[in-house]
C-alpha cells in the first residue's frame, strides 16, 4: 500500500450563523492511499487562525508522504518532525503531525479492521472518568452559573466540571499582557465559583481553567483563596507556557493541584514537568502534541 495524496480541510462550523468567519475553525486532514482506504485525522488549533496555518502546515508535508507506506507510522513521524528541526520542531510542526500520525492510524485500523485502541494495547478499563465542560455558555453572573450546574451538569451525572470563572480576561486567552486581574474582576470570579460549590455539594470536584493568564503572585493568590474558598481540586495553566520556572514557583507555594499540558508539544516539553515535579495533573492535546503516537508515549512517561 502506498499513499497517493495528502489533504487538509478547514471547516468554519459556525460560518452561516455568524454571518461570515467565525473565530472557530475545525482542520482535517484526509490521506488517500492506492488501495481505496482513506484514512482521517484532525489538526484543529483555532485560536489566531491556526486551523488555517495547521492546513497549510500539512500541504507542506505531502511531498515527504506521497509514495510511502502509510504503515510506517513511526517513521513517519520522525521524518516530518525532524523536517523542521531547524524552525523549531514543536507547536505548529506538531500541530499538522498530529493529523496526519491520527490518519495514518486511522488507515491501519481500517486496513486491519480493528479498532485502533486494539493496534496500541487493547481495551485497558471498561469506563473513562470525563469532567463536563462548556456547560455554562451565556452566563455572566454566579446564579446564571449555579443554575447551569443544575441544569446541565447533574443531569448528565459527572462528578466533576471545569471553568473559568475571571470574566474580565476572556480578552487575554491570546493576549497575555502583565498577568494581572482587578479586583472586581478577581472578586466576581470567586462568587461564581461559591456559587457552584454551594450548587454541587462538598464532595463534587471544581476544576479550574486559568488558561495560563497570569503572573506569578496572582497565580498563587487567586488559586489559593479558591481552594480556601471553595475547595477547588485543580488549577490549570496558572501561568504561560513559556517558563517553567515560573511554573516552579507556583507549584511550591499552591495548595490546589496544578494541571498543565495542553500547549506543551511532544515528550520533550513534558520532561522537565515530570522530573522537577512541576505538575499533579498532565493533559496533552492529541491534536496538537504529536498525535496518537506521542500521546502514548507520554502516558508512558507520566506512568
Amino acid at each position: 500500500m502506498k499513499i497517493t495524496s495528502v489533504n487538509a480541510y478547514v471547516v468554519d462550523p459556525d460560518y452561516a450563523a455568524a454571518g461570515g468567519t467565525s473565530e472557530r475553525q475545525w482542520t482535517f486532514v484526509e490521506i488517500q492511499t492506492d488501495e481505496g482506504i482513506t484514512g482521517w485525522g484532525e489538526a484543529t488549533n483555532y485560536p489566531g487562525g491556526g486551523s488555517f496555518l495547521t492546513a497549510q502546515a500539512v500541504h507542506s508535508c505531502r511531498e515527504v508522504l506521497i509514495g510511502e507506506d502509510p504503515a510506517d507510522i513511526e517513521r513517519l513521524w520522525h521524518r516530518i518532525y525532524r523536517r523542521y528541526s531547524y524552525l523549531g520542531a514543536r507547536g505548529l510542526p506538531t500541530s499538522a503531525l498530529s493529523g496526519i500520525d491520527i490518519a495514518l492510524w486511522d488507515i491501519k485500523g481500517r486496513a486491519l479492521g480493528k479498532p485502533i485502541y486494539h493496534l496500541i494495547g487493547g481495551k485497558f478499563r471498561e469506563d473513562v472518568r470525563l469532567y463536563a465542560n462548556g456547560w455554562f455558555t451565556g452566563c455572566e453572573t454566579p446564579e446564571q452559573y449555579a443554575q447551569a450546574f443544575k441544569d446541565v451538569v447533574v443531569p448528565a451525572g459527572h462528578e466533576a466540571c471545569k471553568l473559568d470563572p475571571f470574566l474580565e480576561m476572556r480578552p487575554f486567552h491570546t493576549a497575555y499582557v502583565d498577568g494581572q486581574i482587578s479586583q472586581k474582576g478577581e472578586e466576581l470570579g470567586y462568587d461564581i465559583i461559591a456559587a457552584v460549590r454551594e450548587a454541587a455539594g462538598p464532595q463534587f470536584e471544581i476544576l479550574i481553567d486559568a488558561h495560563g493568564h497570569y503572573n506569578v503572585p496572582t497565580a498563587i493568590r487567586l488559586a489559593n483563596n479558591l481552594y480556601e474558598q471553595s475547595r477547588i481540586e485543580w488549577f490549570e495553566e496558572p501561568v504561560p507556557p513559556e517558563s517553567f520556572e515560573a511554573l516552579a514557583q507556583v507549584r511550591a507555594q499552591v495548595a490546589a493541584r496544578i494541571c498543565v499540558g495542553e500547549r506543551l508539544f511532544t515528550r520533550y516539553d513534558f520532561l522537565p514537568i515530570f522530573k522537577d515535579g512541576l505538575a499533579d495533573y498532565i493533559m496533552p492535546d492529541v491534536v496538537w502534541t504529536g498525535g496518537i503516537s506521542e500521546l502514548k508515549k507520554i502516558a508512558t512517561m507520566a506512568e
